[in-house]
């Protein structure tokens, strides 16, 4: 993307955020696994939201303030109906080396508006492209306006970087990123995104901004033992990771920052054990700063661990806690993009909890976009959140905030392009 784009889409993204500001609120040891080992009061943004399903919402007032990105956004979510929105919500995955004919029903029955790909490829930027076109296949017209498919992927470095081969450079691992002087990650950044987006990728599940103790890292499996940090104080952290989200947007690259609130001070890996607890986490934690400083540089989505936090709360995973969603990371942190799950599909960590349950628990806590690395949990998950939008008015403007969110990011994307 050229400068000029990528200024674009930056300005997008300020004014939808403020168009939809809102009160409320890991691939650690399967490098091909979930971001996890391998992301509400939505006060304003519900007001604004009509309620779910395509004859009501057309009454849906446009976005104050959020000239043509904003209109575009609010045409689209008026013209959804209630199964199309619902899909919005999920992120399902395909093969990074060709998706399945499986894979792409799942996407075209449950109008599912995101992908992950799975699965490392050493095919290159070519064949990577050529599946990022087959899953824009699928993707909807909705009010005379395709809706585009935000296609991401775990591309942080080292032993974490699914897309290798011809036309992708092979990128460090964070702790030598985090070595380097910023305007030189910041540049490498902004090649590794032009690859990216050349190949169809549009939002990378990456910096990870956990801060591992240096004295921790031979025992934090999903972090510290792969090298995905940055360096071992928040302010380095912060600072590096940061020149990772600028150099990304300026190829005009999505960035995630994982895993909220921390996965520095734990030791299980949650795509493998159950039951991973943090006793050291608080809501005044050195951790937020990292936050802070990724949202000021632009990134556009925060990826929520699938941890315990016993200072925080200690009755439910972070992934289903409304103080962790809505009231510190919302609230307290002042994020308002895209709130994303680690993986909800494979991870041991919520495999007691069914599949329907996982999705309307994260969606009800404050989330916005449910990722399953595992396709047949889809249908399952998307037909518990129909189901509780039928029966539930308060769940349902939720959800219309949360297209709204998700919505707002494809645009910044350019995958949303109204007719004028």
């Amino acid at each position: 993307m050229s400068r000029a784009a990528g200024l674009k889409s930056r300005l997008v993204v300020l004014l939808l955020g403020t168009a939809i500001t809102a009160t409320a609120c890991g691939g650690g040891g399967s490098a091909g696994g979930s971001s996890s080992g391998s992301t509400r009061s939505t006060a304003t943004a519900e007001r604004s939201s009509s309620p779910t399903g395509a004859s009501s919402s057309a009454a849906e007032s446009p976005s104050p303030g959020a000239a043509a990105g904003g209109s575009c956004v609010s045409r689209v979510l008026a013209g959804m109906t209630t199964a199309q929105r619902v899909g919005q919500l999920f992120m399902s995955a395909v093969s990074s080396s060709g998706p399945t004919a499986t894979e792409l029903d799942v996407l075209r029955r449950d109008h599912v508006g995101s992908v992950i790909l799975m699965g490392h490829t050493t095919k290159g930027a070519d064949s990577v492209k050529s599946v990022t076109q087959r899953v824009q296949s699928t993707a909807p017209k909705v009010a005379g306006t395709q809706v585009g498919m935000l296609v991401s992927a775990d591309q942080e470095g080292g032993q974490i970087q699914v897309l290798t081969g011809p036309g992708f450079s092979t990128m460090p691992s964070a702790v030598t990123q985090g070595s380097r002087p910023t305007a030189q990650l910041q540049q490498n950044a902004t090649q590794w995104g032009r690859q990216l987006k050349g190949a169809g990728v549009g939002l990378n599940l990456a910096p990870v901004v956990d801060v591992v103790p240096a004295d921790q890292t031979s025992v934090n499996q999903p972090i510290g033992v792969l090298s995905r940090e940055y360096g071992h104080t928040p302010a380095t952290v912060a600072r590096q990771s940061s020149a990772f989200v600028r150099g990304m947007g300026k190829a005009g690259v999505l960035t995630t920052l994982k895993h909220f609130p921390s996965l520095g001070h734990v030791r299980g890996n949650t795509d493998f054990s159950a039951d991973v607890t943090d006793d050291v986490t608080t809501v005044d934690g050195e951790f937020i700063q990292t936050y802070r400083s990724g949202i000021r540089a632009g990134a556009q989505f925060v990826m929520i661990a699938l941890v315990s936090y016993t200072k925080i709360d200690p009755h439910q995973l972070a992934v289903f806690s409304p103080k962790v969603l809505r009231t510190l990371l919302r609230d307290k942190v002042g994020f308002h993009g895209v709130v994303i799950s680690d993986d909800m599909g494979k991870a041991v960590a919520v495999q007691s909890v069914p599949a329907g349950q996982r999705a309307t628990g994260f969606l009800s806590s404050g989330g916005d976009m449910v990722l399953t690395v595992d396709p047949s949990t889809v249908h399952a998950m998307t037909s518990a959140v129909l189901a509780k939008v039928k029966s539930d008015a308060a769940f349902r403007k939720s959800v219309d905030a949360s297209v709204r969110r998700i919505l707002a990011a494809k645009a910044a994307a350019g995958l949303l392009n109204c007719p004028s």
